[in-house]
């Protein structure tokens, strides 16, 4: 890779990112935005908030008038004591609220709370804490099905149901509305994360308009922050949703007030957060214009987002068939979705495995069938840090052959530099530099030796490093795993940490962020001093002015990768650290006398012999041949131009 593509590639990423910087709007500009969306929302809020007052009051008045008829529907339902049932397996122990008869608690076994990560980050014992996340409870999550009948509606979060058939995986509710009538809703808790739900009516069916086949489906949730770094998780958490053909898409993850209304049928949405999910599933789907919102919550108020689902599905008032749900509420494991929805009865191609987000379509790729096996793999038989560092050996082995490639071809042009100075000597003047860079790629020729060889290589692992920076942030397995000094290598791991977010740094140092930096200096350095022994002419004084961006990557890349998790911040600082080795590596067993005498007799070869280029080499000298002609006939029409 010559001082072009090294150039080249650095001004494409500073171009990105500084676009970034200067396309982000200012301190005012997000100001006035927030307030225009903080209005909106505002105004929003207001209707909706009226609509829901004013039908409060109709509920009100209606519950009032049933409670004083005792022949009225659901008259008895109106009224109990509330009766908590827990379904309980080895995975996950789940409370259900007789009134709403809804499951109003969640909690995932086998993983640390976030204030069990804190205690061990600050090297407290733990040991007597369950090993448990509560996903919500009573205050957080609420699911409302709503029946409309003819004259009222039917609220199930207001209906008092009687459970039965209770067992540790099963139960059913049941709330009568009159002789012969009456509304059941059954769970059946399946061996690991997946419950199963029913809907059913019996004896309403007059109560219902012929026409009406569905019915409303009101959940909320109030995703909880469950890990140390609020920033990190947050990009994280997104309302997800399923569409019906296929496909999985979410809501913008750091929209302030996202709102959306589908226009296709869906089969499920997941109240998503970093490692967790809440996910509902509809036999017959939810259908199209269903209503989804997520607002973000505050900094320190131990909330993410607050989301919302409102949609409409299958309901049959006859009670011949009933709605059929299926909830999810456990990790965002890719193996384990992938497990999950194989015991689903509903016979869908579900796609939950993509709650776990594994980047775009070739990423996607590398990390499906190339680094998950690989993880899996060797998880089951190493430590998580090590895990990381094996991966990383294993990249650089596979990629070796394809960076020897790189670095051989940068010898070659440094060995060939004294016989290049000599042949483009004559090339000095600024409007000469088409000829000079024609005089290289004619001696390079000469020698059999391809600029652009050392290239290709090097970008081929450009979509590695890209693939991983999607899955280590997703990959569970690392949450909670210590590592030297990290403790949890899902997250930052803070040398110094203050009470106050400071602008584009946060609240803390993260060590390994510095690591990766300080790697990534020294790999820049290296690959700037192996360009420079192979610059021609001008071109190593132009390197010189160059080098100032390559110095400022690093700094660039602590801004972002700050917060980010310790996990990827190591793999990076490794990944760089035996990149640095073996371009050393490479320099001291490369012998520059040997090479000069094979390119030497290979010179003498293609004298005698010479061959016709093709491909890539054949054209750039054909586009070069073209412009020295373009440029030709310029300063011949330049020169009769001045004599006219």
């Amino acid at each position: 890779m010559d001082r072009n593509n090294i150039v080249g590639l650095l001004l494409i990423a500073l171009v990105l990112i500084g676009f970034s910087w200067w396309t982000q709007p200012s301190k005012e500009e997000k100001r006035q935005a927030q307030i225009q969306d903080s209005i909106a929302y505002v105004q929003r809020q207001k209707a909706e908030k009226y609509k829901a007052q004013q039908e409060m009051e109709r509920r009100k008045a209606a519950q009032a008038r049933i409670m004083e008829d005792t022949t009225a529907l659901f008259h008895a339902a109106l009224k109990g004591q509330q009766q908590k049932i827990v379904l309980r397996n080895n995975h996950v122990e789940l409370t259900l609220n007789s009134k709403g008869a809804y499951v109003e608690k969640a909690v995932i076994k086998g993983y640390k709370s976030r204030e069990m990560q804190i205690r061990s980050h600050n090297s407290k014992d733990d040991s007597k804490e369950p090993n448990e996340v509560t996903l919500f409870d009573e205050k957080e999550q609420k699911l409302n099905f709503v029946l409309s009948a003819k004259e009222t509606n039917i609220y199930t979060q207001d209906l008092y149901f009687t459970p039965s058939q209770v067992s540790d995986s099963t139960v059913v509710f049941t709330a009568v509305a009159g002789p012969g009538k009456e509304l059941a809703i059954s769970y059946k808790l399946g061996k690991d994360f997946l419950l199963h739900t029913q809907l059913r009516a019996t004896g309403l069916g007059g109560l219902f308009s012929p026409q009406t086949n569905t019915m409303d489906v009101d959940w909320q949730d109030k995703c909880r922050q469950q890990e140390m770094g609020f920033s990190f998780e947050n990009r994280y958490a997104t309302l997800t949703y399923h569409n019906a053909d296929g496909g999985t898409d979410h809501l913008n993850e750091s929209k302030a007030n996202a709102d959306k209304e589908l226009n296709d049928p869906i089969d499920w949405v997941a109240f998503k957060n970093q490692f967790f999910s809440a996910v509902m599933i509809s036999k017959n789907n939810f259908e199209a214009n269903a209503k989804i919102t997520s607002l973000p919550q505050e900094k320190g108020s131990g909330y993410l987002k607050q989301y919302e689902a409102k949609m409409k599905t299958f309901f049959d008032p006859s009670g011949q068939k009933a709605s059929e749900f299926e909830f999810y509420f456990g990790p965002n494991d890719f193996r384990l979705l992938q497990k999950v929805e194989k015991e689903s009865t509903f016979g869908k191609d579900l796609e939950m495995q993509h709650l776990v987000y594994l980047g775009w379509p070739l990423f996607r790729l590398i990390n499906r069938w190339f680094t998950i096996y690989v993880f899996d793999w060797l998880s089951k038989i190493f430590p998580m840090g090590v895990v990381l560092i094996l991966i990383t050996l294993l990249l650089k082995l596979i990629t070796y052959p394809m960076v020897k490639k790189s670095y051989m071809s940068s010898a070659k042009m440094r060995v060939l530099k004294p016989k290049l100075d000599a042949a483009t000597s004559q090339y000095n003047a600024p409007d000469q530099q088409m000829q000079k860079q024609q005089a290289m790629m004619a001696e390079y020729q000469k020698y059999g030796v391809s600029p652009l060889a050392g290239c290709w290589p090097m970008l081929i692992q450009m979509p590695i490093w890209i693939a991983m920076f999607n899955f280590v942030p997703n990959a569970i397995q690392l949450r909670g795993q210590s590592f030297l000094w990290m403790h949890d290598l899902s997250t930052y791991d803070p040398i110094v940490e203050w009470g106050k977010n400071l602008w584009l740094i946060g609240d803390h140092l993260s060590l390994t962020c510095i690591l990766f930096c300080v790697a990534n200096l020294l790999y820049s350095w290296m690959t700037m001093r192996q360009q420079r022994d192979q610059m021609v002419g001008q071109q190593a004084e132009q390197m010189k002015m160059m080098q100032w961006m390559m110095y400022l990557m690093p700094l660039f890349f602590f801004f972002i990768f700050n917060d980010y998790s310790s996990g990827l911040n190591f793999y990076y600082f490794i990944s760089l650290f035996f990149s640095a080795a073996i371009m050393w590596l490479l320099r001291k067993t490369t012998n520059d006398e040997k090479l000069l005498a094979i390119l030497e007799a290979r010179y003498k070869e293609n004298k005698e012999h010479p061959k016709k280029l093709s491909g890539l080499a054949a054209r750039l000298q054909a586009m070069q041949q073209e412009q020295m002609e373009m440029q030709r006939k310029r300063e011949e029409l330049e020169r009769k131009r001045k004599k006219l």
